[in-house]
């Protein structure tokens, strides 16, 4: 198999799982953690291998979440193009950090789409109603994202063995 044929499933593999993860069900009461999968994948990849990545993938996924969730179309994918396009520019910079301060920038650029997002549901008039609740999964993805960098970077290393 070629090198570019590998990258496209290896990249897109992980990133249906992300999705998959993304939509699982879960109870009323853990709604609210839901890390961001799918954007961490996104976040990994683009600053792994920012050539095979970019803004017409995360434009895609995102619009895939936005029917499977059932939101305002492009409201998602605006927001993943939005860091994917972050990540994509400062990746050499970012990857130099250690993974506790990579974890605060995927929080912080968690926390600029969560505010986009509240921006949509200011003007559409579905404001949530528990501010702090609304802000838990950039919280939850920044404590689980030195997990999420190990096991892709694990991918990575397996199916892409030249890249790592």
């Amino acid at each position: 198999m070629n090198s570019a044929l590998r990258h496209f499933w290896t990249i897109n593999l992980t990133l249906m799982v992300a999705l998959m993860l993304t939509l699982f069900p879960l109870p009323n009461w853990a709604e609210p953690f839901r890390p961001e999968w799918l954007t961490l994948a996104i976040i990994y990849w683009c600053m792994s291998l920012p050539k095979a990545i970019g803004l017409r993938t995360s434009f895609t996924f995102g619009v895939l979440l936005d029917i499977a969730m059932g939101t305002l179309l492009g409201q998602h994918a605006l927001g993943i193009c939005i860091i994917a396009y972050i990540f994509l520019k400062n990746h050499q910079r970012i990857r130099l950090y250690p993974i506790v301060q990579q974890g605060f920038i995927v929080m912080i650029a968690l926390l600029i789409k969560q505010i986009l997002f509240l921006w949509i549901y200011g003007i559409t008039k579905r404001a949530p109603e528990n501010l702090w609740l609304y802000f838990m999964p950039s919280i939850i993805s920044m404590l689980l994202w030195p997990w999420v960098y190990a096991v892709m970077r694990d991918i990575q290393g397996r199916f892409l063995p030249a890249h790592r």
